[in-house]
């Protein structure tokens, strides 16, 4: 792991900070790096209960760092790294911003500054999403006469309108926290968003994590799924759910109003 990245964990909940904050969180290689190792790392430890990602300075994330591309925009470890890795759809570049998706629990990005480009599709790979009020986001990569290619159609279609899309993306104008609110890039506008992944963070970790991934499944695997798929997941994920320990301990608490005990299990 580079300086790039920083990780706490405590109670179950992994804090992850973007550490560049001199160039307000822009992505080298260094960054993709340590947020595709770091997200792998997380995916596959069973004490999580969820995952705050934040940026450290004035911005969440300013984007791709240019200086990534020198020197290689025609090579072929460019080329290389657009090709799905292994054990991912995802490939390199997309890795960053999907491997969030790829967490079986929640992931909880607080916003602020500059979350542009990639650094917006690394935040579309979260699940919720709260921004403070002097959030600037931007789809940007129109600037720089290319297309936004972090798993961004992976992300964008659950949450605006394909004419919406269309137009922010074209444009690649700045938007403020309110119009991306109102949009449905971001979930909330808070004062203080850290704060506010914090406190749902809290609440999450006081429920089944059982529960809290196969909610996280079902809703991805059968947002855009027809009838047939969608009940025949849910009804299989909640027999596992329901045959788990973890259900009792909830159901047991629940009745006595006690701190419930929930185990690592590999729900």
């Amino acid at each position: 792991m580079t300086k790039r990245i920083e990780l706490d964990i405590n109670s179950g909940v992994a804090e992850v900070k973007l550490n560049r904050p001199e160039k307000h969180n822009a992505l080298d290689h260094a960054m993709f790096e340590s947020l595709i190792e770091l997200g792998e790392k997380l995916a596959k430890d069973r004490s999580i209960r969820t995952v705050i990602l934040y940026g450290a300075g004035k911005s969440f994330c300013a984007g791709i760092d240019l200086s990534i591309f020198s020197g290689e925009s025609s090579s072929d470890d460019f080329l290389n790294k657009m090709e799905p890795r292994d054990d991912s759809l995802a490939n390199y570049y997309q890795s960053a911003a999907y491997v969030w998706r790829e967490i079986p629990v929640p992931v909880i990005a607080a916003l602020h500054g500059a979350v542009y480009g990639g650094g917006l599709q690394i935040a579309l790979g979260a699940d919720i999403r709260y921004a403070d009020e002097n959030s600037a986001i931007s789809i940007m990569e129109i600037k720089w006469g290319i297309i936004p290619d972090m798993a961004i159609t992976t992300s964008i279609p659950n949450l605006i309108n394909i004419d919406k899309a269309f137009e922010i993306t074209m444009r690649g104008d700045i938007l403020d926290a309110k119009t991306a609110f109102k949009l449905g890039l971001i979930t909330e506008v808070k004062s203080d968003p850290l704060s506010q992944a914090r406190e749902l963070a809290n609440i999450i970790c006081q429920k089944s994590p059982d529960a809290i991934r196969s909610i996280k499944k079902l809703f991805y695997d059968t947002w855009s799924s027809n009838d047939k798929i969608s009940l025949s997941m849910e009804a299989e994920l909640q027999k596992k759910v329901m045959s788990s320990p973890n259900h009792m301990e909830a159901v047991k608490s629940s009745i006595n109003r006690s701190e419930p005990d929930f185990s690592d299990s590999e729900l």
